[in-house]
């Protein structure tokens, strides 16, 4: 009998196509990985949350790998997932709670970064891109290590690409925004600007960027725009999933997350808790 339980922890959107995504890519990777036991809860908007999903899964006995379907960390990763298993652990004290890095930066994520871009600029007619920019836009916290992995992605896509402007913009919480993004590029001379979603899937925030766009079309007629996709249901995607699971098993040491200069940090140290991530 398998001992093992990945619970796979989602944001949750108010938009409910977006949990179902969250809820198709878990079903994914039971075909693709079916000697798994993989379950699903998320964070808010939805009908099963943290507590429920730890339970439900604490139910199989053995173990349970918390792993959360989230690309940058900040205050749910680093503070509020945590916490919740801290208590999961005594409702089920004998159950083994692991907890897995979040998705995080990496090449393998780059990948589809630049799939992407390629397939938004062919719907563009592929053109010259020394005159076409890209704006690589994000969820936006108020966690400044978060904020600059998305930076970091947006450095290695100028690194790798012919774009002389790979800017980063955000819905929310932090700036720059969208517009303001549009509106350097367009100062500077480009005639075609792709919009990169670093989001894993649909929600209310890419129905937003969807009417953004709309908007940023009629108020500037002559340039050119695409949106690429999100990430999805990508083949690295589930390898770095794979990936975080193996680490998360065979780590000594309880430090999980790159955490210098997150302010989450800073709190737990002033309120005296002791801020790692096992």
């Amino acid at each position: 009998m398998n001992k093992q339980t990945i619970l796979l922890i989602g944001h949750g959107s108010r938009e409910a196509s977006g949990n179902r995504e969250v809820e198709a890519f878990a079903e994914q990777w039971r075909a693709r990985q079916p000697q798994r036991r993989v379950e699903v809860c998320f964070i808010e908007f939805a009908d099963v949350l943290i507590d429920a999903g730890l339970d439900r899964a604490a139910q199989h006995g053995g173990r349970v790998v918390v792993v959360p379907l989230i690309l940058n960390a900040a205050g749910h990763v680093k503070m509020e997932i945590p916490e919740h298993i801290e208590h999961a652990r005594l409702r089920h004290p004998e159950v083994e709670f692991i907890y897995c890095r979040h998705l995080g930066a990496s090449e393998d994520i780059l990948a589809i970064l630049k799939r992407n871009l390629r397939k938004a600029l062919a719907s563009l007619d592929m053109p010259d891109p020394r005159n076409t920019g890209v704006i690589l836009l994000g969820r936006g916290s108020s966690d400044r290590v978060a904020n600059g992995e998305v930076a970091k992605m947006a450095r290695w896509l100028y690194e790798d690409g012919e774009h002389p402007m790979v800017d980063i913009a955000f819905t929310g919480i932090t700036h720059p925004r969208l517009e303001s993004m549009v509106q350097r590029q367009v100062k500077l001379d480009m005639r075609q600007i792709v919009v990169l979603p670093y989001y894993l899937f649909t929600g209310t925030l890419i129905e937003r960027i969807h009417r953004q766009i709309a908007r940023l079309q009629t108020q500037y007629p002559h340039i050119h725009f695409a949106q690429a996709d999100y990430l999805g249901f990508e083949d690295e995607i589930f390898a770095v999933l794979e990936q975080r699971i193996k680490e998360a098993s065979h780590m000594q040491s309880p430090a999980m997350m790159e955490c210098d200069g997150c302010k989450y940090r800073e709190f737990a140290a002033d309120h005296g808790h002791s801020h790692h991530h096992a």
